[in-house]
């Protein structure tokens, strides 16, 4: 890791140890499993950008968006729930989940395993994990926590690294059938959070990389209709 992701995973790891221990109720709020179709949205709320600066004014309104997105017919919300680059909070995550019935997913640079029972207690129903953050010990811990809370996971990859570890994992009978279930779901990044640019071609550069029958996710870089028949 360097850069933006060294960054990050210092300040998470300050975030994570400052929680207290979740009391059980709190981890027992509605799940939501995902309910693919063919081919599926998840859309993202997000305050601000470090490479595109702010995206949205003070008095946003979140359980709008979010209600405009389950009514288009989004498959999942991801809300960015990091305050130090990105603008956002657990309670963002929160106001979300208690006005929603489709899935909300933490998207954060989550590395220990109470970080995904704080979105639990928030009413997330999945969390995205970032390979090249967590090592093999901890991932596996992290995935752990999230079966055991019924919860979603979207692993991101950035490269060829990443996705053989993936693919790895797969090779365990318990994430080999959460990912047939289609609630382990196989993400590649097109922009790369260590220098912030964007590769429109990494998708495809990557593709014959990616796990076999796993659910596959194309994140970041999709601004058009042709965006999104291209990564199709």
């Amino acid at each position: 890791m360097n850069d933006l992701l060294k960054d990050m995973a210092a300040l998470s790891a300050e975030r994570a140890a400052a929680l207290n221990a979740f009391p059980a109720n709190s981890l027992d709020r509605p799940i939501y499993p995902l309910q693919r179709t063919a081919f599926d949205i998840i859309a993202e709320l997000k305050s601000h950008s470090p490479s595109e600066g702010k995206l949205a004014q003070p008095d946003y309104d979140r359980r709008k968006q979010a209600s405009d997105y389950a009514a288009a017919g989004a498959m999942a919300i991801s809300v960015l729930t990091e305050p130090s680059k990105f603008g956002g909070a657990v309670a963002h995550l929160a106001e979300v989940a208690e006005d929603t019935n489709v899935p909300v997913m933490r998207k954060d640079f989550l590395v220990e395993p109470i970080q995904v029972e704080e979105a639990r207690a928030a009413g997330a129903s999945g969390v995205l994990l970032i390979v090249a953050m967590l090592n093999d010990d901890k991932l596996a811990g992290m995935l752990d926590c999230s079966y055991e809370h019924g919860m979603f996971v979207l692993l991101e990859s950035f490269d060829v690294d990443d996705l053989h570890r993936t693919r790895q994992l797969l090779e365990k009978d318990q994430h080999a059938s959460t990912a047939r279930l289609g609630q382990l779901l196989v993400g590649i990044n097109t922009r790369n959070l260590r220098t912030l640019e964007v590769d429109a071609n990494r998708l495809r550069n990557l593709a014959d990389e990616l796990p076999a029958q796993t659910v596959n996710v194309a994140e970041s870089g999709m601004h058009t209709p042709a965006d999104i028949e291209r990564v199709a």
